[in-house]
């Protein structure tokens, strides 16, 4: 029985050994990719509004990546790993893109008494998305305070009034057209005084103030008014044509 229980243990013994060898049971360490700095001009961005989408939408898809906007140079500097940079660059190479340009032909149209007596167009240029601005007539002073009164140092403080044709213009895309939100706005001085001061006019003022959807190429009448203080009327036409 001795001899017996010596050979069990023999044969039992290197199955033993082989359980208790330690296994090598470290996990292998990954290294952070290398970051690496670069800077993107921006040549079609110009706006404050459509840089902020930009940087928005960097900062969304590369939340670990550090942005800075130099406004002096109209350009993003950024750093981040290899991948994070060339995502970077195929967003900006599709958002940095030339925005189409228009043509708006205001066309006003004056009758008095039902008898046409004459007709004016103006011509805006502007971009999708940005604003464009007309103004033509005079700057008329108008009194709103006066300092040390009934003295020989009394003086008066004054504020100008514009006085004529006004117009504001701003286009987007819109289906298979433009959608246009425009204000056009018709001022003129009064013969009548307005009874307060010598120096304060009476000035009569017409404002059309709306959006409309243009189809490119045709005429679209925005709507018409009634000079004040006279039988005249204004029909205002507006026509949309692209530059490039």
């Amino acid at each position: 029985m001795i001899a017996g229980l010596v050979l069990a243990l023999m044969l039992f013994a290197p199955g033993a050994g082989a359980q208790t060898q330690p296994a090598d049971s470290k996990a292998i360490e990954t290294k952070p990719a290398p970051e690496i700095y670069q800077t993107f001009f921006l040549t079609n961005i110009t706006q404050i509004s459509d840089l902020v989408d930009v940087q928005t939408d960097l900062r969304n898809t590369l939340p670990k990546a550090k942005l800075y906007y130099i406004q002096s140079q109209n350009a993003i500097s950024m750093r981040g790993t290899p991948d994070d940079i060339q995502l970077a660059q195929k967003i900006i190479s599709e958002l940095d893109r030339p925005k189409k340009t228009y043509r708006l032909t205001y066309t006003i149209t004056e009758t008095d008494s039902g008898k046409r007596t004459g007709a004016h167009s103006v011509v805006l240029i502007t971009a999708l998305g940005q604003k464009t601005v007309f103004k033509q007539g005079n700057k008329v002073p108008i009194v709103t305070g006066t300092f040390d009164p009934g003295t020989t140092t009394e003086n008066s403080q004054v504020q100008y009034q514009d006085v004529g044709l006004f117009i504001e213009a701003s286009v987007d895309a819109y289906a298979d057209g433009l959608r246009l939100r425009s204000k056009v706005e018709q001022s003129s001085l009064a013969e009548e005084k307005s009874g307060i001061g010598p120096q304060d006019p009476v000035i009569h003022q017409a404002v059309l103030e709306g959006t409309s959807v243009l189809a490119l190429g045709k005429q679209l009448t925005l709507g018409s008014f009634d000079l004040p203080g006279a039988t005249r009327n204004q029909a205002i036409e507006v026509v949309a044509e692209v530059v490039r």
